[in-house]
Formats: structure tokens, sequence, C-alpha cells
């Protein structure tokens, strides 16, 4: 049975790996395993060892404790954010959406970030 940490770190190296754009046989390599591996890490039907989840954090440009962001300290479970779904990044339109503002050179970037807050200010 696997366990509700394990399924939020292996969601939470998903998300990144999609981010930067990186493939799971890249970061598998990147790492010294092979891409089924990661595949299981991201399901959450392995157990991450924390030196390959040091591996893995260095690889993907993030400290460790990225993982474990969202998580309430009791029993694993995730905190409710009701602003927006649990799984933001797991929709398509979502992460092409994120990609794309990083895309962006910075100071383009903070001035969009700027007029998106406005907007959802009165809204």
């Amino acid at each position: 049975m696997t366990h509700p940490v394990d399924v939020h770190v292996g969601k939470r190296i998903r998300h990144r790996r999609w981010l930067t754009g990186m493939t799971q046989q890249q970061l598998a390599q990147s790492v010294g395993i092979k891409f089924q591996q990661i595949q299981k890490y991201e399901t959450g039907a392995n157990r991450v060892s924390a030196s390959r989840l040091w591996d893995i954090a260095d690889a993907l440009g993030v400290d460790v404790a990225f993982f474990f962001e969202g998580l309430d300290g009791s029993g694993g479970k995730a905190r409710a954010d009701y602003s927006m779904p649990s799984d933001l990044l797991a929709n398509k339109e979502a992460l092409e959406l994120v990609r794309s503002y990083y895309a962006i050179p910075e100071n383009q970037r903070r001035r969009l970030f700027d007029l998106a807050r406005v907007l959802s200010d009165v809204a």
C-alpha cells in the first residue's frame, strides 16, 4: 500500500520535471537510474530514499524541502487550499501557462504578474 507522503513527493517530482521540460529519461540519466524507476517514484509506487531525493532535487534545481511543501505534518495529508484545485499542475493548460510565463523576460514577466493581480482583484 502506498503512503500518502510517497504519493505527494512523487507528484512534486513530476510537476517540477514537467516545469523544467525534462523527460523521465533525462532525469533518470542525470541521477544514474532507469526511467522506469522515475515512473515508480512519480506514482508513489516506490519510496524515494533520502540520498536519491537529494540527487533528484539537485538535478531539478530545487531544495529537498520543495518535495514536502503542501504537507501538513499530521499523517501525510496535503493541506486544503480551497482557492484552487489540489493538483493544479496536473492540468495541461495550467502547466503550459506556467512554462510560457517563465519563458518571458523577467521585467516583462513582472509587468504581466502585476496586470494579472489587478485583474484578479476586480474579478
